[in-house]
Order: structure tokens, then C-alpha cells, then sequence
């Protein structure tokens, strides 16, 4: 057997068709990702069905391209990995039929990775986790915060009740009349403006660590209609600034409180949100300033949309414990970390 372990992973849980091949669980031989954004833009969100016919296009041009850069050959790789939820079920189960075949016919065992796990061992591909932590997940359809005691166990102590963040930039980016999707336009346009309209900060003072988004939304909304209304022109700059002020506060707020009341040695920002400049910077200043000891790891820009690279660093995990999974494994759409 192989000193070294390589895993080849797959991820195509909504719209990125994703393939890779990781060693050891923390170095990227290959993450090839082939993006669905330009099809989707012109419906201002992901159309399921449109998503799944692209997976099947390009899954096996992604594996023959992550296999070739990674300069192996099946005969080398331990396993193969491949996300079966959080997501569209479609897309999910295009991925799921790659990876079994692949498995099956190289003889190699299948491992089950969840997506939102994926996202927190990005940070693997970064530096060595140190446990506890603290995990602060921020994308399209998830917040979240998630304790981890150990490797391979997630807690959840905090989570949206209604929006995720990712959610309400991309109906504030609508609003805006930015491309979908809008998250990098309007952290751009909030660079340039300042917070003047001082949009609520949800739950901020309440005892424990949710969130909520969906009221920022409705007031965002509800301001650029009245003004429209009465013949307003609002300064799109300080109006994103504000929103991403009212957005960043909240999250780095309940994040703080939450490293402060459990004991952690690192915090990771992880999901597509986590691309974010506002949020590094203002996460990476009061980190600094609140909480010196605690090490803060947000990984670099590509790994922190959906890649299959992050699923490669948590199925060494998954490896480690003999968690495989036959043939009859199924799409779970709606797959979540259990609450305390």
C-alpha cells in the first residue's frame, strides 16, 4: 500500500462540478472546478434543473482532468469521496453516480462526506486544526456556528432561524440590480460608502448564539421602495455599507461571544461568505483585539466557494475511521450537524 494516502474527491452539490485528488488530507494535488455561474446569471439564482444537466456534462471531464493534473493513475488512490448533502438533490445524485462507478470499478471503498463538514476542513488545506474550535459557517443557505471538540464531531450552537446571510445578499443584490451572484459586488460597493442608514442588528442582545437576517432584508427593501416611491435617488455605495455593516456586526458579535463562552484554541470562517473582505478584515481586528489567543484561519479565496479539495480534506477523517458506505447510498438534500 501507498505511503501516502490519496483520496480522489468529488463535489457537486449545487452549482460547481468539482473533482480533486488531496494527499494526506491537507495538500491539493489537483481541485479542478468547473463553474455554472454564467447559466444561472440570467435567472438571478440556481435553477436545479439546469444545474443537474451541467454535472452530467462535465463530472467525467472533471475527473480525467483532476487525475491528469495530479500526474496519478486510479491504482494510486486510497478511496474515493464524494459530498452526499446538504444540497440539490439532482445535482447531489450526479456526483453520488460518479463517484460509486469510479469506486466500483477501481475496487476502492466509498466515503460519504457532508458538504457544511467540507467547508470547515478548507481550513485543514490551510494549517492543522487544533482542538476545540470554533467554526463560524457563512454561505448561500447556511449560518451557523459549530462547535468541534474533536476531528469528526460537529455541534451546532447557533443557527439562522429564518435567511442565511448569503441568502439576503443575493435578494439585496437583486433589489440593487447587481449580477447574481451578488455578494462580491456589494462588499465592493461597501468599501467605497459608509454606514448611514443604520439598518437593525437582529438578535445581537439576546441570550444565545442565532441569528436571524430576513428583518435586515424587509427593512432593506422597504427603504429603497419607499424612496423610489416618493422619486428618491439612494447612494447605492452607503446603502451596501450599510446592509454589509448591519450583517458583519451581527455575525462577528455572536461569533466572539460564542469563542468567549467555550473554550477554543483556533476559530475557522469557512463557506462561500467567508470570501467576503468586510468580514476578514473586521473578524481579523477584533480577534486581535478581544481574543489574542485564539488563532484565526479563513482559507483563501478558492477554497472558499464549493471545491472538491475541501471534501478530500474531510474524507481523510473519514478514512481514518472506517466511515465507507456501500453502493446503495443515497442523496440526502437536507443533511445537517445535530444540535446540543
Amino acid at each position: 500500500m501507498n505511503e501516502t494516502e490519496l483520496i480522489l474527491a468529488i463535489e457537486s452539490s449545487c452549482d460547481e462540478t468539482s473533482v480533486a485528488v488531496i494527499e494526506n488530507g491537507e495538500k491539493i494535488l489537483s481541485n479542478i472546478v468547473a463553474s455554472q455561474i454564467k447559466s444561472h446569471k440570467r435567472f438571478g439564482g440556481v435553477v436545479p434543473e439546469v444545474a443537474s444537466r451541467h454535472h452530467v456534462e462535465q463530472i467525467t471531464i472533471c475527473i480525467e482532468e483532476a487525475l491528469n493534473e495530479a500526474n496519478v493513475t486510479a491504482k494510486d488512490l486510497r478511496a474515493v469521496a464524494v459530498t452526499y448533502g446538504p444540497g440539490l438533490v439532482g445535482a447531489l445524485l450526479i456526483g453520488l453516480s460518479a463517484a460509486k462507478a469510479f469506486a466500483w470499478a477501481n475496487g476502492l471503498p466509498l466515503l460519504p462526506i457532508n458538504h457544511m463538514a467540507g467547508h470547515i476542513y478548507a481550513a485543514r488545506l490551510v494549517e492543522p486544526l487544533e482542538f476545540p474550535l470554533m467554526a463560524l459557517l457563512v454561505s448561500g443557505g447556511h449560518t451557523e456556528l459549530v462547535y468541534m471538540k474533536e476531528n469528526g464531531s460537529f455541534e451546532i450552537i447557533g443557527e439562522t432561524r429564518d435567511d442565511a446571510a448569503g441568502e439576503a445578499y443575493d435578494k439585496v443584490g437583486r433589489v440593487l440590480g447587481l449580477n447574481y451572484p451578488s455578494g462580491k459586488e456589494i462588499d465592493e460597493l461597501a468599501h467605497q460608502g459608509s454606514d448611514t442608514y443604520n439598518f437593525p442588528r437582529a438578535m445581537m442582545k439576546e441570550d444565545n448564539f442565532d441569528f436571524s437576517f430576513s428583518g435586515l432584508k424587509s427593512a432593506f427593501i422597504n427603504l429603497t421602495h419607499n424612496a423610489e416611491q416618493r422619486g428618491e435617488v439612494l447612494d447605492h455605495n452607503n446603502l451596501a455599507a450599510s446592509f454589509q455593516a448591519s450583517v458583519i456586526d451581527v455575525l462577528v458579535a455572536k461569533t466572539i461571544r460564542a469563542c468567549k463562552t467555550y473554550p477554543v484554541k483556533q476559530l475557522i470562517v469557512a463557506g462561500g461568505v467567508a470570501a467576503n473582505q468586510g468580514l476578514r478584515e473586521k473578524m481579523s481586528s477584533t480577534i486581535e483585539s478581544e481574543l489574542p489567543e485564539v488563532k484565526l484561519i479563513v482559507p483563501p479565496l478558492r477554497l472558499c466557494g464549493d471545491n472538491a479539495a475541501m471534501i478530500g480534506a474531510a474524507a481523510h477523517v473519514e478514512l481514518q475511521k472506517h466511515h465507507f458506505a456501500g453502493m446503495s447510498l443515497n442523496a440526502n438534500p437536507s443533511l445537517a450537524f445535530q444540535h446540543i
